[in-house]
């Protein structure tokens, strides 16, 4: 069995560059599933309340979006509240583009674009995003992103990513085989789980980027770590 004392550093198969699109679509619409029956947009969306507040307007950036799911759930959340949200995604794999597009009402005023997310941070935005983004980075990506969001966005940033446990570890291939997922979704969301952080872990990366006093790192159902900014 995997240790899980440290974060595990072996690559996972969706990201690899050769992954054929279609099985890579496939992988992002069932990840979106998963994403549904982890409640993974709750601890977001609560954010986002916070930061808004009674403003009827915000800008966001979403980096890494994959299927989309988490754009469209905050369009609708904003909708339903009557708030104007401009929103958009950057995604480094063109791949998901097309999959996010296709999935979102014509209804929904959402941005989708392709490449790097140092390209768009300039345009202004007052809310950066990630989601099951941050343990798929390297050490020094890791501190890049936490010290551009800081430094760019108006508003605040939150990084809404895994908890390394061992309940989860064990738990997500039973519930991934139930669920018929992908065989790459149960192998590649087992190993996300290792290569996530545990909350201690957050600390020393928060200090390193000089952030130690600006964010806080907050434990969210289920199995979720927070690292969130308000201004």
């Amino acid at each position: 069995m995997r240790s899980l004392l440290h974060p595990a550093q072996q690559e996972e198969q969706m990201d690899a560059p050769d992954l054929d699109p279609a099985i890579y679509a496939h992988v992002l619409t069932d990840l979106a599933s998963v994403n549904r029956w982890t409640f993974a947009a709750r601890p977001t969306i609560g954010f986002i309340a916070r930061a808004v507040g009674d403003r009827k307007r915000f800008t966001l950036l979403d980096v890494g979006y994959g299927d989309g799911d988490m754009l469209r759930a905050i369009a609708r959340w904003a909708e339903k509240r009557g708030i104007e949200a401009e929103l958009t995604g950057v995604d480094l794999n063109p791949n998901s583009e097309q999959v996010a597009r296709a999935a979102t009402p014509n209804a929904l005023n959402i941005e989708y674009l392709t490449g790097d997310y140092l390209d768009q941070v300039g345009r202004g935005f007052d809310l950066i995003i990630s989601s099951l983004v941050a343990h798929h980075m390297s050490h020094d990506q890791l501190l890049g992103f936490l010290r551009t969001m800081e430094a760019w966005a108006q508003r605040g940033w939150l990084v809404n990513d895994l908890h390394r446990h061992r309940f989860a570890y064990l738990g997500f291939p039973l519930l991934a085989t139930v669920m018929r997922w992908h065989r790459i979704v149960r192998q590649d969301g087992q190993l996300s789980i290792a290569r996530a952080f545990r909350p201690r872990e957050w600390l020393p990366v928060l200090a390193e980027a000089g952030l130690e006093h600006q964010a806080r790192v907050v434990r969210r159902f289920p199995f979720r770590i927070c690292v969130e900014r308000l201004r």
